[in-house]
């Protein structure tokens, strides 16, 4: 009996001391858990954070994942914007729609076959442009010989080529003057602010001289069909009806798109 009585009170003793090893352990191990899922958590946000942090030239901390994702989703928003505005659609665009209207014809083509004709078309006249950003800023940073900031400022230098080629030295002075900005010692030195809206400009005063010079042999067709109708006393007779074959087969037997599409692409060089 005094056994099983000293057997008993040593159980009483050990019990709360093995409860608090069980607690203890099970802490541990909640922690463990917590540290190795600390990592994973936060993998993308580092990720991100040195990503930024290397297209800005940092070393320190970056933006918050949510500023980030922020930015991400601004940049691709005005991306589109920056691309039609820095390459030779534009141009092309507004030439394929005069001359639609110079034709007399009110959709057709319809209006997405001219934003096709117009996008293929300018990668045709980008492609040396394309070529050079490919092989001096892509397939570098791809290869990882460049980062992401050398690349977008080699990639942007190119771009900066073709558009001053294409920009007006009085559209340019224009916004220079504006902008109250010092002169410039070359054309490398002229900041995208002022080359984007002179580059812009230049582009619609060619486009629009481009359209006047195909609007003329059709109101030629215009002017007699109507001197025409009137000297026949058919004045109920829309001169619009009447002169629409007739410039759709002057149009057909110069082979007009081949000579407008050969014409546009040459104006680029």
């Amino acid at each position: 009996m005094k056994r099983l009585l000293k057997a008993a009170a040593i159980a009483a003793l050990l019990l709360p001391i093995a409860a608090h090893a069980q607690e203890a352990t099970q802490a541990a191990a909640q922690v463990a858990s917590q540290a190795a899922a600390a990592p994973a958590a936060t993998a993308i946000p580092g990720a991100l954070d040195r990503a930024f942090g290397s297209l800005g030239g940092t070393d320190g901390p970056g933006m918050s994942l949510s500023l980030q994702l922020l930015l991400v989703m601004g940049l691709l928003t005005i991306l589109p914007s920056l691309i039609l505005m820095m390459t030779s659609f534009t141009r092309i665009l507004v030439v394929l729609a005069i001359l639609r209207q110079a034709l007399g014809l009110q959709q057709s083509p319809p209006n997405q076959v001219l934003i096709g004709l117009s996008l293929f078309l300018s990668l045709f006249v980008m492609a040396p442009t394309l070529e050079k950003v490919n092989q001096n800023a892509i397939a570098p940073y791809s290869a990882g010989t460049v980062n992401a900031e050398q690349a977008i400022q080699i990639a942007g230098g190119e771009f900066h080529k073709f558009m001053i080629r294409q920009t007006r030295e009085r559209d340019l002075m224009m916004f220079a003057d504006m902008a109250k900005a010092p002169r410039f010692t070359s054309q490398a030195d002229v900041p995208f602010s002022i080359l984007l809206p002179a580059f812009v400009t230049s582009e619609l005063k060619t486009a629009f001289q481009i359209g006047f010079m195909l609007f003329l042999p059709f109101l030629v067709i215009d002017l007699v069909v109507s001197s025409v109708l009137m000297s026949l006393g058919m004045m109920m007779m829309s001169p619009m009806v009447v002169s629409l074959p007739f410039k759709l087969l002057l149009f057909v037997l110069v082979d007009g798109w081949a000579l407008l599409m050969g014409s546009l692409a040459a104006s680029f060089g």
